[in-house]
């Protein structure tokens, strides 16, 4: 995070009001709640601003885990070192390359047999549908009901694209034996079955959809949740907004680049997966600036990260330095968070009325 210092800034006050400022939760149980990221306790005696206090924890934390596997951090423990943990590589990827901006990318792009030619048409060929798309949507006439088609279009697909293809997803690399190291919490779990299921069954012909439009963080998360945890609202917008809106308007070698509609693409197809909708939004730019090696990266990374491997991670743009990647991770991050938050405020909101 540290590549980004504006964003980090954000997420330390936010983390450190959660965990160690006045709150509706005693100190212990937040960070219990942290590290099960399950609330098992007290079930019949929470207060609401303290559900809500446990519900930002675990909606923090969850999205949290995307990111740390996401970018490659992952220690094991190991009792020969001082501190009890050492970092380990995922075929070279370590937490290491994070202090290195160019270490990844000169290691994935000789190691693999993906060319340096493809790679660099690729994002020559991103940057003309990014340029296209933001000529024609000054003269678009797209209508409301082709946009909701392209969303039910582009939410019923995400549901086929699974983290457990990715092996057959790509070509033989280098990186087909990946493997993660993951610490073993089988202690703490007493469901092993238990984790992301898809919001729908395949096949389904009416999926359901969050309008945002209905209950959006700007009119309606930010309120409640500042009303029964004060001052955490602001924190948290502060954070959206900041990530949203980072950009040093650069791609790869490229500079004074427009990546507003990247950006938004990102964030919105997270929302999406998770069946929320935006009727201002074309979905059809979705599909048009995310490649579907992206979008195995950005479902694993979301929904499963504990299954993310570098060469997901290589897989996709790859041009791009390690810190417009990480960029990537932390909006990921931040959608993947907001969704969470949405779902779960609002059912305390219709509790309440």
């Amino acid at each position: 995070m540290s590549l980004h210092t504006q964003y980090l800034e954000s997420f330390l006050r936010s983390q450190f009001y959660m965990l160690r400022m006045d709150g509706p939760l005693p100190l212990p149980d937040r960070h219990y709640i942290a590290i099960m990221k399950l609330v098992k306790t007290g079930e019949n005696n929470w207060s609401l601003p303290e559900l809500v206090h446990a519900v930002v924890l675990l909606a923090h934390y969850h999205a949290l885990a995307s990111f740390v596997f996401g970018s490659g951090i992952n220690p094991e423990r190991d009792p020969g070192i001082a501190n009890g943990f050492r970092l380990i590589s995922v075929s070279s990827f370590c937490v290491c390359d994070l202090a290195n901006d160019n270490s990844i990318e000169n290691t994935s792009l000789a190691g693999s047999n993906f060319g340096i030619v493809d790679s660099l048409g690729e994002l020559e060929a991103l940057m003309e549908r990014m340029k296209r798309l933001q000529e024609d949507r000054e003269d678009d006439e797209t209508t409301r009901e082709e946009m909701t088609t392209r969303f039910e279009k582009e939410k019923k697909e995400s549901l086929f694209v699974v983290p457990g293809e990715t092996l057959h997803a790509f070509p033989h690399s280098d990186f087909e034996d990946d493997v993660i190291v993951t610490a073993d919490v089988s202690r703490y779990i007493e469901d092993p079955s238990f984790g992301y299921e898809d919001f729908a069954r395949r096949g389904e012909e009416h999926l359901p959809t969050f309008r945002a439009q209905d209950y959006t963080w700007e009119n309606h998360g930010f309120s409640l949740v500042n009303r029964l945890y004060s001052d955490i609202g602001h924190l948290l917008d502060e954070k959206f907004r900041m990530v949203y809106n980072l950009t040093y308007n650069t791609m790869a070698t490229h500079e004074d680049v427009d990546t507003t509609t990247l950006r938004r693409a990102l964030f919105n197809y997270v929302h999406c997966m998770f069946g929320i909708r935006y009727d201002d939004y074309d979905y059809g730019e979705v599909n048009q600036l995310l490649e579907r090696s992206l979008k195995v990266y950005i479902k694993t990374v979301t929904c499963y990260p504990e299954r993310t491997t570098k060469r997901m991670y290589d897989s996709y743009w790859r041009q791009f330095t390690h810190s417009e990647k990480v960029h990537v991770n932390l909006l990921l991050m931040e959608a993947r968070m907001q969704a969470e938050l949405l779902y779960a405020l609002r059912a305390i909101t219709r509790h309440l009325t």
